[in-house]
Protein backbone atom coordinates (compact mmCIF):
# COMPACT_ATOMS: atom_id res chain seq x y z
CA UNK A 1 0.00 0.00 0.00
CA UNK A 2 1.15 3.27 -1.20
CA UNK A 3 0.65 5.87 1.49
CA UNK A 4 -1.19 8.42 0.74
CA UNK A 5 0.66 11.30 1.09
CA UNK A 6 3.76 9.68 -1.06
CA UNK A 7 1.02 9.07 -3.51
CA UNK A 8 0.51 13.02 -4.03
CA UNK A 9 4.03 13.98 -4.17
CA UNK A 10 4.48 11.37 -6.51
CA UNK A 11 1.52 12.71 -8.65
CA UNK A 12 2.55 16.58 -8.00
CA UNK A 13 6.33 15.46 -9.89
CA UNK A 14 4.50 13.72 -12.44
CA UNK A 15 2.17 16.97 -13.10
CA UNK A 16 5.38 18.91 -13.35
CA UNK A 17 7.48 16.38 -15.57
CA UNK A 18 8.27 17.41 -19.45
CA UNK A 19 9.65 14.03 -20.03
CA UNK A 20 7.28 11.62 -20.95
CA UNK A 21 9.85 8.63 -20.26
CA UNK A 22 9.88 9.67 -16.18
CA UNK A 23 6.23 10.24 -16.17
CA UNK A 24 5.51 6.95 -17.44
CA UNK A 25 8.08 5.25 -15.55
CA UNK A 26 6.26 7.02 -12.40
CA UNK A 27 2.77 5.50 -13.36
CA UNK A 28 4.13 1.99 -13.95
CA UNK A 29 5.33 2.34 -10.05
CA UNK A 30 2.48 3.71 -9.13
CA UNK A 31 0.18 0.78 -10.94
CA UNK A 32 2.51 -1.45 -9.47
CA UNK A 33 2.35 -0.29 -6.08
CA UNK A 34 5.75 -0.33 -6.23
CA UNK A 35 5.51 1.39 -2.23
CA UNK A 36 9.58 0.94 -1.67
CA UNK A 37 10.68 1.63 -4.69
CA UNK A 38 8.57 5.35 -4.67
CA UNK A 39 9.54 5.81 -0.85
CA UNK A 40 13.26 5.73 -1.55
CA UNK A 41 12.79 7.94 -5.29
CA UNK A 42 11.30 10.60 -2.95
CA UNK A 43 12.81 10.07 0.13
CA UNK A 44 14.87 14.04 0.27
CA UNK A 45 16.71 14.89 -3.08
CA UNK A 46 19.56 14.74 -4.91
CA UNK A 47 21.98 16.77 -3.07
CA UNK A 48 23.72 19.60 -5.29
CA UNK A 49 27.51 19.81 -3.32
CA UNK A 50 31.10 20.42 -5.02
CA UNK A 51 30.65 17.90 -7.53
CA UNK A 52 27.40 19.04 -8.32
CA UNK A 53 25.02 16.46 -9.11
CA UNK A 54 25.64 12.97 -9.92
CA UNK A 55 23.21 9.97 -9.72
CA UNK A 56 20.97 6.92 -11.32
CA UNK A 57 18.98 8.32 -14.21
CA UNK A 58 15.05 7.64 -13.24
CA UNK A 59 12.23 9.58 -12.10
CA UNK A 60 12.32 11.59 -8.75
CA UNK A 61 13.46 13.60 -6.64
CA UNK A 62 16.47 11.25 -5.67
CA UNK A 63 17.23 10.84 -9.15
CA UNK A 64 19.01 12.28 -12.20
CA UNK A 65 16.12 13.36 -14.55
CA UNK A 66 14.57 16.85 -16.61
CA UNK A 67 13.07 18.40 -13.48
CA UNK A 68 15.97 17.61 -11.23
CA UNK A 69 18.16 19.52 -14.04
CA UNK A 70 16.05 22.41 -15.14
CA UNK A 71 16.25 23.03 -11.22
CA UNK A 72 19.89 22.95 -10.98
CA UNK A 73 20.21 24.97 -13.86
CA UNK A 74 17.14 27.54 -12.20
CA UNK A 75 19.10 27.59 -9.41
CA UNK A 76 22.34 28.46 -11.04
CA UNK A 77 21.04 30.86 -12.63
CA UNK A 78 19.61 32.33 -9.73
CA UNK A 79 23.33 32.27 -8.31
CA UNK A 80 25.26 33.87 -11.08
CA UNK A 81 22.41 37.10 -11.53
CA UNK A 82 22.93 37.08 -7.84
CA UNK A 83 26.43 37.52 -7.99
CA UNK A 84 25.54 40.42 -10.73
CA UNK A 85 25.46 38.68 -14.18
CA UNK A 86 23.39 40.19 -16.55
CA UNK A 87 22.07 40.19 -19.83
CA UNK A 88 26.05 40.44 -21.45
CA UNK A 89 26.88 37.41 -19.68
CA UNK A 90 27.16 34.06 -20.70
CA UNK A 91 27.25 31.02 -19.55
CA UNK A 92 28.90 27.89 -21.72
CA UNK A 93 27.26 24.24 -21.57
CA UNK A 94 28.95 21.36 -22.59
CA UNK A 95 28.12 17.67 -22.42
CA UNK A 96 29.47 13.71 -22.94
CA UNK A 97 27.49 10.88 -24.91
CA UNK A 98 25.73 9.55 -21.56
CA UNK A 99 21.84 8.62 -21.75
CA UNK A 100 19.57 12.00 -21.73
CA UNK A 101 23.20 14.48 -21.51
CA UNK A 102 22.04 16.49 -24.64
CA UNK A 103 18.66 16.95 -23.23
CA UNK A 104 19.95 18.43 -19.97
CA UNK A 105 23.01 20.30 -21.62
CA UNK A 106 19.67 21.83 -24.06
CA UNK A 107 16.97 22.06 -21.12
CA UNK A 108 20.48 24.17 -18.91
CA UNK A 109 20.80 26.33 -21.67
CA UNK A 110 17.13 27.38 -22.26
CA UNK A 111 16.85 28.20 -18.18
CA UNK A 112 20.27 30.39 -18.89
CA UNK A 113 18.90 32.11 -21.20
CA UNK A 114 15.39 32.57 -19.68
CA UNK A 115 17.12 34.14 -16.81
CA UNK A 116 18.47 36.95 -19.26
CA UNK A 117 21.96 35.96 -19.60
CA UNK A 118 23.78 33.96 -22.78
CA UNK A 119 23.20 30.30 -23.18
CA UNK A 120 26.31 28.90 -25.68
CA UNK A 121 26.12 24.99 -26.52
CA UNK A 122 29.32 23.01 -27.25
CA UNK A 123 28.40 22.01 -30.84
CA UNK A 124 28.51 17.67 -29.79
CA UNK A 125 29.74 15.89 -27.23
CA UNK A 126 33.08 16.89 -26.36
CA UNK A 127 35.79 16.20 -23.73
CA UNK A 128 35.38 17.93 -20.48
CA UNK A 129 38.10 19.74 -20.38
CA UNK A 130 37.08 21.28 -23.79
CA UNK A 131 34.07 22.77 -21.54
CA UNK A 132 36.82 23.43 -19.05
CA UNK A 133 38.90 25.55 -21.64
CA UNK A 134 36.11 27.09 -23.69
CA UNK A 135 34.83 28.72 -19.90
CA UNK A 136 38.53 31.53 -20.02
CA UNK A 137 38.22 30.87 -23.62
CA UNK A 138 35.09 32.81 -24.12
CA UNK A 139 35.25 35.04 -20.97
CA UNK A 140 32.47 33.21 -19.29
CA UNK A 141 30.87 33.78 -15.89
CA UNK A 142 29.81 30.18 -15.40
CA UNK A 143 30.18 26.80 -17.18
CA UNK A 144 28.20 23.39 -16.66
CA UNK A 145 29.62 20.35 -17.86
CA UNK A 146 26.86 17.11 -18.15
CA UNK A 147 28.70 14.18 -17.19
CA UNK A 148 29.00 11.54 -15.17
CA UNK A 149 32.82 10.98 -15.79
CA UNK A 150 33.74 7.18 -15.33
CA UNK A 151 30.61 5.93 -13.30
CA UNK A 152 28.47 3.29 -14.36
CA UNK A 153 25.97 3.55 -17.66
CA UNK A 154 22.95 4.10 -15.78
CA UNK A 155 24.20 7.51 -14.11
CA UNK A 156 24.65 10.92 -15.03
CA UNK A 157 26.36 13.97 -13.22
CA UNK A 158 26.04 17.82 -13.40
CA UNK A 159 29.50 19.42 -12.72
CA UNK A 160 29.44 23.40 -12.58
CA UNK A 161 32.33 25.66 -12.78
CA UNK A 162 32.39 29.53 -12.07
CA UNK A 163 34.17 32.02 -14.56
CA UNK A 164 37.86 31.54 -13.55
CA UNK A 165 37.40 27.77 -15.14
CA UNK A 166 37.68 26.13 -11.37
CA UNK A 167 35.07 23.51 -10.41
CA UNK A 168 32.95 25.13 -7.65
CA UNK A 169 33.91 25.02 -3.60
CA UNK A 170 32.53 26.19 -0.75
CA UNK A 171 30.88 28.71 -0.03
CA UNK A 172 29.03 28.70 -3.63
CA UNK A 173 27.86 24.83 -3.93
CA UNK A 174 25.76 26.21 -0.44
CA UNK A 175 25.00 28.98 -2.03
CA UNK A 176 23.29 27.18 -5.26
CA UNK A 177 21.78 24.70 -3.17
CA UNK A 178 20.08 27.09 -1.30
CA UNK A 179 18.82 28.95 -4.94
CA UNK A 180 17.88 25.38 -6.19
CA UNK A 181 15.89 24.93 -3.28
CA UNK A 182 13.99 28.16 -3.45
CA UNK A 183 12.99 27.32 -6.93
CA UNK A 184 8.90 27.28 -7.53
CA UNK A 185 7.20 25.44 -10.06
CA UNK A 186 8.66 24.58 -13.40
CA UNK A 187 5.84 25.88 -14.96
CA UNK A 188 7.20 29.55 -13.68
CA UNK A 189 10.87 29.18 -14.05
CA UNK A 190 11.60 30.99 -17.74
CA UNK A 191 12.49 29.03 -20.56
CA UNK A 192 14.54 30.96 -24.17
CA UNK A 193 14.50 32.91 -25.64
CA UNK A 194 16.20 31.20 -28.75
CA UNK A 195 18.08 34.18 -29.72
CA UNK A 196 19.62 34.44 -26.65
CA UNK A 197 20.72 30.40 -27.63
CA UNK A 198 24.04 29.80 -29.19
CA UNK A 199 24.92 27.15 -30.55
CA UNK A 200 29.15 27.28 -30.70
CA UNK A 201 31.20 26.11 -34.20
CA UNK A 202 34.63 24.09 -33.93
CA UNK A 203 36.33 27.25 -33.68
CA UNK A 204 35.81 26.99 -29.84
CA UNK A 205 37.37 23.07 -29.87
CA UNK A 206 39.96 24.30 -32.78
CA UNK A 207 41.66 27.02 -30.17
CA UNK A 208 41.53 24.53 -27.40
CA UNK A 209 43.38 21.64 -29.90
CA UNK A 210 45.69 24.71 -30.76
CA UNK A 211 46.79 25.27 -27.12
CA UNK A 212 47.26 21.17 -26.19
CA UNK A 213 49.43 20.92 -29.31
CA UNK A 214 51.32 24.05 -28.16
CA UNK A 215 52.29 22.12 -25.15
CA UNK A 216 54.91 20.09 -27.13
CA UNK A 217 55.53 21.50 -30.90
CA UNK A 218 55.79 19.99 -33.49
CA UNK A 219 59.35 18.58 -33.19
CA UNK A 220 61.53 16.20 -31.63
CA UNK A 221 61.27 12.56 -31.84
CA UNK A 222 58.40 11.20 -32.84
CA UNK A 223 58.76 7.78 -33.47
CA UNK A 224 56.03 6.08 -31.21
CA UNK A 225 53.63 2.97 -31.69
CA UNK A 226 50.63 3.68 -29.59
CA UNK A 227 47.60 2.02 -28.95
CA UNK A 228 44.55 3.57 -27.41
CA UNK A 229 41.13 3.42 -26.81
CA UNK A 230 38.90 6.02 -25.55
CA UNK A 231 36.72 3.16 -23.31
CA UNK A 232 33.73 4.35 -25.64
CA UNK A 233 33.56 7.92 -24.70
CA UNK A 234 33.92 11.23 -26.51
CA UNK A 235 37.50 11.39 -26.47
CA UNK A 236 38.54 9.71 -29.12
CA UNK A 237 38.39 12.06 -32.09
CA UNK A 238 40.04 14.73 -29.91
CA UNK A 239 42.96 13.03 -29.21
CA UNK A 240 43.50 11.70 -32.68
CA UNK A 241 43.49 15.50 -33.99
CA UNK A 242 45.98 16.38 -31.02
CA UNK A 243 48.47 13.49 -31.87
CA UNK A 244 48.32 13.99 -35.34
CA UNK A 245 48.17 17.94 -35.30
CA UNK A 246 51.77 17.24 -32.92
CA UNK A 247 53.59 15.02 -35.63
CA UNK A 248 52.92 11.64 -34.52
CA UNK A 249 51.63 8.45 -35.98
CA UNK A 250 47.98 7.67 -35.42
CA UNK A 251 46.77 5.75 -32.77
CA UNK A 252 46.14 1.97 -32.98
CA UNK A 253 42.96 2.45 -32.14
CA UNK A 254 40.75 -0.26 -30.11
CA UNK A 255 37.66 -0.75 -32.13
CA UNK A 256 35.34 -2.24 -30.10
CA UNK A 257 35.80 0.84 -27.99
CA UNK A 258 36.07 3.15 -30.63
CA UNK A 259 32.29 5.30 -30.90
CA UNK A 260 30.87 6.85 -28.10
CA UNK A 261 28.72 4.11 -26.65
CA UNK A 262 26.47 5.47 -23.69
CA UNK A 263 25.95 1.95 -22.64
CA UNK A 264 29.69 0.92 -22.84
CA UNK A 265 29.33 -2.47 -23.73
CA UNK A 266 32.25 -3.85 -23.54
CA UNK A 267 33.42 -2.99 -19.61
CA UNK A 268 31.87 -3.81 -16.50
CA UNK A 269 32.82 -0.13 -15.24
CA UNK A 270 33.76 2.32 -18.09
CA UNK A 271 36.76 3.25 -15.47
CA UNK A 272 40.36 2.64 -16.77
CA UNK A 273 41.44 1.93 -13.17
CA UNK A 274 38.90 -0.91 -13.13
CA UNK A 275 39.87 -4.78 -13.32
CA UNK A 276 39.11 -5.67 -16.91
CA UNK A 277 38.32 -2.33 -17.86
CA UNK A 278 41.96 -1.94 -20.65
CA UNK A 279 42.17 -5.52 -21.30
CA UNK A 280 40.97 -5.09 -24.81
CA UNK A 281 43.46 -1.86 -25.52
CA UNK A 282 46.68 -4.21 -23.98
CA UNK A 283 45.74 -7.24 -26.01
CA UNK A 284 46.08 -5.10 -29.11
CA UNK A 285 49.11 -3.81 -27.75
CA UNK A 286 50.66 -7.11 -27.71
CA UNK A 287 49.40 -7.24 -31.54
CA UNK A 288 50.81 -4.43 -33.11
CA UNK A 289 54.29 -4.15 -30.80
CA UNK A 290 53.16 -1.09 -29.23
CA UNK A 291 55.26 1.05 -27.18
CA UNK A 292 52.46 2.48 -25.03
CA UNK A 293 49.25 2.38 -24.09
CA UNK A 294 47.06 5.15 -23.28
CA UNK A 295 43.03 5.46 -22.16
CA UNK A 296 40.67 8.36 -21.52
CA UNK A 297 37.44 7.43 -19.34
CA UNK A 298 34.77 8.40 -20.97
CA UNK A 299 34.72 12.69 -20.77
CA UNK A 300 38.16 12.03 -21.38
CA UNK A 301 39.29 14.12 -17.92
CA UNK A 302 41.51 10.98 -17.15
CA UNK A 303 44.40 9.60 -18.64
CA UNK A 304 45.42 5.69 -17.85
CA UNK A 305 49.11 4.58 -19.33
CA UNK A 306 50.47 1.08 -19.82
CA UNK A 307 53.85 0.62 -20.71
CA UNK A 308 55.57 -3.34 -21.91
CA UNK A 309 57.22 -4.59 -18.51
CA UNK A 310 59.47 -7.65 -17.83
CA UNK A 311 56.27 -9.57 -17.05
CA UNK A 312 54.31 -8.30 -20.00
CA UNK A 313 52.49 -5.20 -19.98
CA UNK A 314 51.69 -3.28 -16.87
CA UNK A 315 49.35 -0.49 -15.85
CA UNK A 316 50.98 2.80 -14.53
CA UNK A 317 49.80 3.85 -11.66
CA UNK A 318 48.44 7.57 -11.47
CA UNK A 319 51.23 8.68 -8.78
CA UNK A 320 54.00 7.05 -11.56
CA UNK A 321 52.36 8.91 -13.94
CA UNK A 322 51.76 11.88 -12.34
CA UNK A 323 55.69 11.37 -11.65
CA UNK A 324 56.67 11.09 -15.19
CA UNK A 325 54.49 14.35 -15.82
CA UNK A 326 56.13 16.31 -13.11
CA UNK A 327 59.62 15.53 -14.32
CA UNK A 328 59.36 15.94 -17.52
CA UNK A 329 57.65 19.48 -17.12
CA UNK A 330 60.39 20.53 -14.42
CA UNK A 331 63.17 19.21 -17.00
CA UNK A 332 61.61 21.56 -19.16
CA UNK A 333 61.48 24.76 -16.85
CA UNK A 334 58.01 24.94 -16.25
CA UNK A 335 57.94 27.24 -12.98
CA UNK A 336 55.19 27.33 -10.15
CA UNK A 337 53.76 25.34 -7.41
CA UNK A 338 53.78 21.68 -8.20
CA UNK A 339 50.51 20.21 -6.20
CA UNK A 340 48.98 17.04 -5.41
CA UNK A 341 45.71 15.74 -3.20
CA UNK A 342 46.41 14.62 0.46
CA UNK A 343 46.07 11.25 -1.15
CA UNK A 344 48.25 11.43 -3.61
CA UNK A 345 52.19 9.97 -3.42
CA UNK A 346 54.46 12.50 -1.44
CA UNK A 347 57.54 11.99 -4.56
CA UNK A 348 56.21 15.39 -6.05
CA UNK A 349 57.04 17.37 -3.01
CA UNK A 350 60.25 16.11 -3.60
CA UNK A 351 60.93 16.48 -7.25
CA UNK A 352 59.68 20.09 -6.79
CA UNK A 353 62.09 21.00 -3.92
CA UNK A 354 65.18 19.81 -5.79
CA UNK A 355 64.34 21.92 -8.85
CA UNK A 356 63.51 25.37 -6.49
CA UNK A 357 59.91 24.95 -6.57
CA UNK A 358 57.01 25.42 -4.48
CA UNK A 359 54.84 22.60 -3.36
CA UNK A 360 51.16 22.48 -2.14
CA UNK A 361 49.04 19.92 -0.60
CA UNK A 362 45.35 19.89 -1.23
CA UNK A 363 42.29 18.31 -0.53
CA UNK A 364 40.77 15.45 -2.78
CA UNK A 365 39.85 16.62 -6.10
CA UNK A 366 40.45 18.89 -9.07
CA UNK A 367 37.85 21.77 -7.91
CA UNK A 368 41.11 22.46 -4.93
CA UNK A 369 44.08 21.74 -7.12
CA UNK A 370 42.98 23.85 -9.52
CA UNK A 371 42.87 26.55 -7.51
CA UNK A 372 46.04 26.80 -6.49
CA UNK A 373 47.84 30.30 -6.70
CA UNK A 374 50.64 30.37 -9.30
CA UNK A 375 49.94 26.62 -10.41
CA UNK A 376 52.40 24.81 -12.47
CA UNK A 377 51.64 21.18 -12.78
CA UNK A 378 49.19 19.48 -10.39
CA UNK A 379 48.10 16.11 -10.04
CA UNK A 380 45.91 13.42 -8.01
CA UNK A 381 45.87 9.63 -7.95
CA UNK A 382 43.13 8.98 -9.83
CA UNK A 383 44.55 9.42 -13.33
CA UNK A 384 43.84 13.27 -13.43
CA UNK A 385 46.68 15.69 -14.50
CA UNK A 386 46.63 19.60 -15.01
CA UNK A 387 49.43 20.28 -17.21
CA UNK A 388 48.14 23.40 -18.36
CA UNK A 389 46.49 25.37 -16.08
CA UNK A 390 46.71 28.77 -17.80
CA UNK A 391 44.29 27.21 -20.12
CA UNK A 392 42.73 24.08 -18.48
CA UNK A 393 42.56 24.64 -14.45
CA UNK A 394 41.31 21.06 -14.21
CA UNK A 395 42.40 17.51 -15.09
CA UNK A 396 42.95 17.14 -18.58
CA UNK A 397 43.49 13.74 -20.36
CA UNK A 398 44.17 15.08 -23.39
CA UNK A 399 46.65 17.12 -22.51
CA UNK A 400 48.04 14.44 -20.07
CA UNK A 401 47.88 11.73 -23.12
CA UNK A 402 50.05 14.57 -25.21
CA UNK A 403 52.61 14.67 -23.13
CA UNK A 404 52.95 11.10 -21.89
CA UNK A 405 53.49 10.84 -25.41
CA UNK A 406 56.01 13.09 -25.84
CA UNK A 407 58.09 12.15 -23.00
CA UNK A 408 57.89 8.40 -24.47
CA UNK A 409 58.95 9.42 -27.90
CA UNK A 410 62.11 11.37 -26.40
CA UNK A 411 62.92 8.67 -24.09
CA UNK A 412 62.55 6.09 -26.63
CA UNK A 413 65.08 8.18 -28.81
CA UNK A 414 67.75 7.10 -26.09
CA UNK A 415 67.03 4.02 -25.81
CA UNK A 416 64.81 4.50 -23.10
CA UNK A 417 61.50 3.91 -21.48
CA UNK A 418 59.13 5.17 -19.01
CA UNK A 419 59.88 2.39 -16.56
CA UNK A 420 63.78 3.78 -17.23
CA UNK A 421 62.55 7.33 -16.14
CA UNK A 422 60.95 6.29 -13.00
CA UNK A 423 63.50 3.91 -11.89
CA UNK A 424 66.31 6.96 -11.93
CA UNK A 425 63.56 8.89 -9.53
CA UNK A 426 63.65 5.77 -7.59
CA UNK A 427 67.25 6.05 -7.23
CA UNK A 428 67.39 10.05 -6.62
CA UNK A 429 64.63 10.23 -4.19
CA UNK A 430 63.58 6.87 -2.88
CA UNK A 431 61.05 4.12 -4.26
CA UNK A 432 57.92 5.82 -3.20
CA UNK A 433 55.37 2.98 -4.15
CA UNK A 434 51.81 3.51 -3.21
CA UNK A 435 48.70 1.12 -3.83
CA UNK A 436 45.17 1.42 -2.72
CA UNK A 437 42.79 -0.43 -0.59
CA UNK A 438 39.28 0.32 -2.41
CA UNK A 439 35.52 -1.68 -1.20
CA UNK A 440 32.16 -0.64 -2.84
CA UNK A 441 29.29 -0.98 0.00
CA UNK A 442 26.28 -1.16 -0.61
CA UNK A 443 25.47 -0.41 2.69
CA UNK A 444 26.04 3.81 2.52
CA UNK A 445 26.63 4.08 6.55
CA UNK A 446 28.94 1.49 6.95
CA UNK A 447 31.26 3.38 4.99
CA UNK A 448 31.68 6.26 7.37
CA UNK A 449 31.51 3.60 9.99
CA UNK A 450 34.58 2.00 9.28
CA UNK A 451 35.88 5.60 9.55
CA UNK A 452 34.65 6.38 12.36
CA UNK A 453 36.30 2.94 14.05
CA UNK A 454 39.62 3.46 13.17
CA UNK A 455 39.09 7.27 14.77
CA UNK A 456 37.81 5.72 18.07
CA UNK A 457 40.97 2.83 17.76
CA UNK A 458 43.78 3.96 15.29
CA UNK A 459 46.21 0.85 15.29
CA UNK A 460 49.45 0.85 17.26
CA UNK A 461 51.36 -0.36 13.53
CA UNK A 462 50.94 -0.89 10.24
CA UNK A 463 52.34 -3.95 8.29
CA UNK A 464 55.10 -3.76 10.83
CA UNK A 465 55.70 0.05 10.66
CA UNK A 466 55.12 2.30 13.72
CA UNK A 467 51.46 4.83 13.41
CA UNK A 468 53.82 7.69 14.65
CA UNK A 469 50.74 10.37 14.00
CA UNK A 470 47.13 10.09 13.20
CA UNK A 471 45.40 13.15 11.59
CA UNK A 472 41.95 13.58 12.04
CA UNK A 473 41.30 15.34 8.71
CA UNK A 474 37.40 16.39 10.00
CA UNK A 475 39.25 18.57 12.15
CA UNK A 476 41.44 19.58 8.99
CA UNK A 477 44.39 18.94 7.31
CA UNK A 478 46.49 21.38 7.58
CA UNK A 479 47.26 25.06 6.74
CA UNK A 480 44.00 26.29 3.99
CA UNK A 481 42.70 23.00 3.83
CA UNK A 482 38.94 22.66 5.08
CA UNK A 483 37.92 20.21 7.53
CA UNK A 484 37.16 16.63 5.40
CA UNK A 485 36.05 12.76 7.08
CA UNK A 486 38.76 10.86 6.71
CA UNK A 487 41.84 10.31 8.58
CA UNK A 488 45.48 10.34 7.48
CA UNK A 489 48.21 7.54 9.20
CA UNK A 490 51.33 8.68 9.40
CA UNK A 491 53.82 5.58 9.37
CA UNK A 492 57.40 5.07 10.50
CA UNK A 493 60.47 5.45 7.37
CA UNK A 494 58.15 7.93 5.17
CA UNK A 495 54.98 5.49 4.96
CA UNK A 496 51.67 6.90 4.67
CA UNK A 497 47.81 6.28 4.76
CA UNK A 498 44.87 8.25 4.31
CA UNK A 499 41.15 6.81 4.85
CA UNK A 500 38.33 8.56 3.09
CA UNK A 501 34.87 7.91 1.75
CA UNK A 502 34.39 8.46 -2.04
CA UNK A 503 33.11 11.55 -3.18
CA UNK A 504 31.54 10.05 -5.95
CA UNK A 505 31.18 6.48 -5.56
CA UNK A 506 29.84 4.01 -2.84
CA UNK A 507 33.27 3.37 -1.38
CA UNK A 508 35.80 3.47 1.02
CA UNK A 509 39.08 4.19 0.37
CA UNK A 510 42.45 3.60 1.82
CA UNK A 511 45.91 5.38 -0.04
CA UNK A 512 48.69 3.47 1.04
CA UNK A 513 51.68 4.66 0.22
CA UNK A 514 55.87 3.12 1.54
CA UNK A 515 59.57 4.96 0.91
CA UNK A 516 62.15 1.93 0.59
CA UNK A 517 65.48 3.82 0.08
CA UNK A 518 67.74 1.95 -3.48
CA UNK A 519 71.15 0.83 -2.04
CA UNK A 520 73.30 -2.11 -3.28
CA UNK A 521 70.77 -4.50 -4.57
CA UNK A 522 68.92 -1.73 -6.95
CA UNK A 523 65.80 -0.77 -7.56
CA UNK A 524 64.22 -4.05 -8.37
CA UNK A 525 64.95 -5.27 -4.23
CA UNK A 526 63.38 -2.09 -3.35
CA UNK A 527 60.39 -2.53 -5.92
CA UNK A 528 59.96 -6.56 -3.56
CA UNK A 529 60.39 -4.62 -0.61
CA UNK A 530 58.15 -2.04 -1.28
CA UNK A 531 55.37 -4.66 -2.58
CA UNK A 532 55.77 -6.51 0.64
CA UNK A 533 55.60 -4.14 2.69
CA UNK A 534 52.02 -2.86 0.82
CA UNK A 535 50.76 -6.09 1.50
CA UNK A 536 51.01 -6.21 4.82
CA UNK A 537 49.57 -2.64 5.70
CA UNK A 538 46.72 -3.70 3.51
CA UNK A 539 45.90 -6.84 5.50
CA UNK A 540 46.20 -4.96 8.90
CA UNK A 541 44.59 -2.10 7.69
CA UNK A 542 41.40 -4.26 6.40
CA UNK A 543 41.36 -5.88 10.08
CA UNK A 544 41.57 -2.77 12.19
CA UNK A 545 38.53 -1.15 9.62
CA UNK A 546 36.82 -4.21 10.28
CA UNK A 547 36.49 -4.39 6.16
Amino acid sequence: MIPEDLRERVRAWIDEDPDPATRAELEALLDAGAADELADRFAGVLEFGTAGLRGALGAGPRRMNRVVVLRAAAGLAAHLREQGAGEGDSVVIGYDARHLSDTFARDTAEVVAGAGMRALLLPRPLPTPVLAHAIRDLGCVAGVMVTASHNPPQDNGYKVYLGDGSQIVPPADEQIAARIEAVGPLAEVPRGPDERIEVLGDDVLDRYLADVVALVGDDGPRDLVTVYTPLHGVGGDTVATVLRQAGFPASHVVAEQAEPDPDFPTVAFPNPEEPGAMDLALARAAEVGADLVVANDPDADRCAVAVPGPHGWQLLRGDEVGALLASHLLDRGAQGTYAASIVSSSLLGKLAAARGQAYAETLTGFKWIGRVPDLAFGYEEALGYCVDPTHVRDKDGVSALLLVCDLAARLKAEGRTLLDRLDDLAQEHGLHATDQLSVRMDDLAAIPAAVDRLRSAPPATLGGLDVEQVDDLAQGAGPGLLPTNGLRLRLAEGGRVVVRPSGTEPKLKCYLEVVVPVDAGGVDAARIAAVGRLDAIRADLAAAAGI
